[in-house]
């Protein structure tokens, strides 16, 4: 039958993740490591919030581009963490962070422009990118003095004539590099000299282990830099389910951002944005105990992935993914579902994260250390029968 719908779409293929997934969900005894979510629900003073918020009847539409309280209270918040003063009409929450993030795809992108990609990455950045028409260039991270790093003059290297995105993310899923200042202001120079839009995905910005947040462009970047900043509530207070984001554009486009974010989503949930703020204003516990847990449990994961002979471990700075080299892979799609089906661990196929990644997978270790343990045990046992 000849299709009436176009290239793009028929080329739409689930990613590595959902593959495994789909398989092991209701799976019994399966250890689940294959989303980037914690096993704990999100805490009880952010769901009492919207639960109090549902009660006083707030299910209408609200103001697209976020509820002005929310929007204040994420001024406050950023403010605070970065000892800055954002100007609150760079502010936009249309919904989740996927959806900041296919927005801002679809602010720069037009069918045939080149898109660059700081690889390993979050696999939907590339199919928003090739749903927008992008052709697309991947430049990699590199395991060096162990841990993740990146080569930011290559990257610079890496683009073309007609490259008009950069998309990088950092902390990085699902490596958990971590790129520092010298490093961000060398690439953001270049992009204000380029005329090149960095998308800088942020959601992990609370997700590490060695200091209160990771370094942010908009410590130091000015209204007008080719910046747009995506962040969200999911990771930092464990709030995947209630598809939440924020992201931070150049001043002077209100209008057009309202447009965008109305004609996407209409905003989001009344309810959902008050649970947020209450997350933002009273939360920091929250966000502590979490990391605190995360940081446990990288641990576990460190001892376990880092002394076994087949498994090939750098240590992560930050998020909550181990993402080793597993030594004698040659399909990495095979073996995850040997692993799921033997072993009933679920991890993520390394393919799935871009070039390079075939014989790595990708685990969440954001579970209770008891739990992990006996997962990663389970994962070194297949490795040893197999």
């Amino acid at each position: 039958m000849k299709t009436i719908f176009p290239e793009n779409f028929e080329d739409l293929e689930r990613s590595g993740i959902g593959k495994i997934a789909v398989q092991g969900l209701g799976m019994e005894g399966v250890y689940p490591l294959w989303f980037g979510e914690g096993s704990e629900p999100t805490p009880k003073l952010i769901r009492d919030a919207a639960v109090a918020a549902l009660d006083a009847g707030e299910t209408f539409y609200n103001i697209p581009r976020g509820r002005p309280d929310l929007r204040a209270a994420l001024k406050t918040y950023n403010d605070t963490i970065y000892g800055i003063d954002l100007h609150p009409d760079r502010i936009h929450v249309p919904a989740s962070t996927m959806l900041t993030v296919m927005i801002a795809t679809h602010m720069v992108i037009r069918p045939g422009d080149h898109a660059l990609i700081v690889t390993p990455h979050w696999p939907n950045v590339e199919m928003a990118l090739k749903w927008a028409g992008a052709e697309i260039g991947h430049f990699r991270q590199h395991a060096e003095d162990g841990k993740w790093a990146l080569n930011v003059s290559g990257l610079m290297d890496a683009c073309l004539a007609h490259t008009k995105m950069i998309y990088l993310n950092s902390p990085c899923n699902p490596t958990g590099y971590v790129m520092e200042r010298p490093d961000q202001e060398k690439l953001l120079d270049f992009c204000r000299d380029r005329g090149i839009v960095l998308v800088s995905d942020e959601v992990y910005h609370r997700s590490v282990y060695d200091r209160n947040s990771a370094p942010s462009f908009l410590e130091f970047a000015g209204d007008d830099d080719p910046l747009i900043v995506v962040n969200g509530f999911s990771k930092g207070w464990a709030m995947t389910g209630w598809r939440l984001g924020w992201m931070v554009t150049p001043k002077g486009y209100e209008e057009q951002m309202a447009v965008l974010c109305e004609i996407y989503n209409t905003g989001g949930p009344s309810f959902v944005q008050i649970g947020a703020i209450a997350a933002l204003e009273k939360g920091e516990g929250v966000v502590h105990d979490l990391r605190q847990g995360y940081a446990e449990s990288l641990a576990v994961a460190n001892d376990i992935l880092g002394n076994h002979r087949r498994v090939d471990h750098t240590a992560p700075e930050g998020a909550f993914y181990a993402f080793p080299r597993i030594k004698g892979i040659r399909d990495g799609l095979a073996f995850a579902e040997g692993l799921l089906i033997d072993a009933k661990v679920g991890v993520a196929p390394g393919y799935t994260f871009g070039p390079g990644n075939q014989t790595h997978v990708r685990m969440c270790f954001a579970m209770k250390t008891d739990k992990l343990e006996q997962a990663l045990r389970a994962f070194t046992h297949y490795l040893d029968t197999h």
